[in-house]
């Protein structure tokens, strides 16, 4: 073989070799960190039994993290002398919770197997052991995904759709993080758990149209036009404890709690989707598995890029 088919293999082998690399594995921790996934189901588990609504903010950290330099635990960075973090963009200022949840479990993660397992891989099975918990469906979670050494404030200002977006700027959003229109009412179903400020959905209340009015009503009694910004609401009527297809009937009845919620279901191409997910629970929960799978390969950091953090909060 000459010199330049040698180097020609080399080159080759070498891309291949990164390409591998930068493939996240269910069975990354097999042999490093057996444990690592029960040792994140049991915090999760036990940190919503304490507060139920922490299953639906473990996820969304998942979501808030993967939209901002991708999925990289970059939202759990506190600011330091170099970067303003990402915990007091808009988004997440007063918003964003569960760091000290995350925390318990990587102290847990620290003491079985020291420097392994990733922040960022602990967000990612901290959200699907949410999402199974409160009776969601379950997916292969692909691990192998090493924590950024920054984060961005600016960046989470402008990734991150906020809870005013029509359909088109949802739609451009997720474009930019790969996800198709299908990927974005599936993830949306997220809503199904959780709530959400007064201040998230006081411009709906009293500007939409495409609004319940009894529902709208029933709100504006605790959301006035100003003051009580803190007060919340169930993001879905009924069951905000419960992973379920509940969400989409909500739309249907104009009874979306978030003006982007809404524009989902408002004459718009994406109403199919809400229609079929409304009257299919298995089709929703198909759906959402695949996007989950999808939204945590967002810009993994694997290989040598990037570190495996001590403390979530502080780069080592």
């Amino acid at each position: 073989m000459n010199r330049c088919n040698s180097l020609l293999l080399i080159l080759v082998v070498a891309a291949a070799s990164l390409e591998a690399n930068a493939k996240l594995s269910s069975k990354y921790y097999s042999s490093t960190c057996p444990q690592a996934s029960s040792i994140v189901k049991e915090g999760t588990i036990a940190a919503i039994k304490n507060e139920t609504r922490m299953g639906a903010s473990l996820l969304r950290l998942h979501f808030h993290d993967c939209f901002v330099l991708g999925c990289d635990a970059s939202i759990l960075l506190d600011d330091n002398a170099t970067f303003i973090g990402e915990k007091t963009a808009v988004p997440n200022n007063n918003s964003v919770r569960g760091f000290n949840v995350v925390d318990d479990i990587k102290a847990k993660l620290e003491k079985a197997c020291p420097g392994v397992v990733s922040c960022a891989d602990t967000l990612a099975l901290a959200a699907h052991h949410s999402v199974v918990y409160l009776g969601g469906p379950s997916w292969k979670v692909g691990l192998g995904r090493r924590d950024s050494l920054t984060a961005s404030r600016a960046l989470a200002n402008t990734s991150i759709p906020p809870p005013t977006s029509n359909l088109s700027a949802l739609i451009t959003s997720f474009a930019a993080q790969n996800l198709s229109v299908k990927d974005l009412v599936a993830l949306s179903g997220s809503h199904t758990i959780g709530l959400a400020r007064c201040t998230s959905f006081r411009g709906r209340i009293y500007n939409d149209s495409n609004i319940h009015s009894s529902f709208a009503t029933s709100l504006q009694s605790n959301c006035p036009r100003s003051g009580n910004d803190n007060v919340l609401a169930n993001l879905d009527l009924q069951t905000p404890t419960h992973f379920d297809d509940l969400y989409y009937n909500n739309l249907l009845n104009k009874k979306g709690l978030l003006h982007s919620d809404q524009e989902l279901f408002n004459g718009s191409s994406t109403d199919n989707l809400v229609k079929k997910y409304a009257a299919n629970t298995a089709a929703f929960f198909n759906a959402f598995a695949k996007a989950m799978v999808k939204m945590g390969k967002i810009n993994p950091l694997t290989g040598s890029a990037g570190q495996i953090r001590k403390n979530c909060r502080k780069v080592d």
